[in-house]
């Protein structure tokens, strides 16, 4: 079930429990978990920076794990926040745009580049969050999540490089994986995801929070200033 070991938090392996479970419909999450490309670590509150730091450490190690090829084609870190769970989908959203703003904002501080395969202007179809020179896309999670495969018991980011999305695209697997995510979702939900878009068509930004969002809806992100930029 859990590819964790048993020493782990309870926290940890309930999310890995969660992923595990047959109903969750990300068959590239189910992917990284079973072999061992899941990373998970524990916040503070959603709200809270005080973490910000070992986020961008651990992002590190992701990227680093993915780019020195080991064999695993999915490398994910998920974020598990403590602290009081935000009370409706659109105080979620608010509290994680503040936080991938800041991790943004540290990760500028800290000299590190944009990915040059992406944006970090949020209304471009080639959008993505770009921490340590590498572009992600982010899913978030939490209890009072409309779509049920965006419920989990407190608050998350899984942040996914987009790089391994390009490697997919590359090898002619990723429109299978997208289209057995989609009808797996559909069959959780009883209705398909109505703010699904693929990278280069619409701005993912809309897609972070899981919340369903219309056309007036603005993403409150802003690109940090850094010492070299390309977007």
């Amino acid at each position: 079930m859990s590819n964790l070991p048993s020493s782990q938090s309870p926290a940890r392996a309930a999310f890995a429990e969660r992923i595990a479970d047959q109903m969750f419909p990300c068959v590239g999450a189910k992917s990284a978990l079973a072999a061992g490309g899941l990373s998970i670590v524990e916040a503070g509150p959603l709200a809270c920076g005080r973490d910000d730091e070992k986020i961008l450490d651990a992002l590190e190690e992701t990227a680093e794990a993915f780019w020195r090829g080991s064999g695993r084609r999915f490398h994910s870190l998920a974020v598990l926040f403590g602290g009081p769970a935000p009370r409706d989908e659109a105080t979620f959203e608010a509290q994680m745009w503040a936080r991938l703003q800041a991790l943004a904002d540290r990760d500028a501080a800290r000299g590190a580049p944009v990915d040059p395969e992406v944006s970090e202007h949020p209304a471009s179809p080639w959008f993505a969050l770009s921490l340590g020179g590498h572009g992600y896309f982010i899913v978030g999670l939490h209890p009072a999540a409309s779509r049920p495969a965006r419920r989990f018991d407190q608050p998350a980011l899984v942040f996914n490089l987009q790089a391994q999305f390009a490697a997919l695209r590359r090898d002619g697997l990723y429109d299978k994986m997208r289209s057995a995510i989609m009808a797996r979702d559909t069959a959780l939900a009883g209705t398909p995801n109505p703010m699904l878009a693929d990278f280069g068509d619409a701005s993912a930004a809309a897609q972070f929070s899981g919340r369903e969002v219309d056309g007036d809806w603005f993403c409150p992100f802003l690109p940090p200033m850094r010492r070299s930029r390309a977007a």
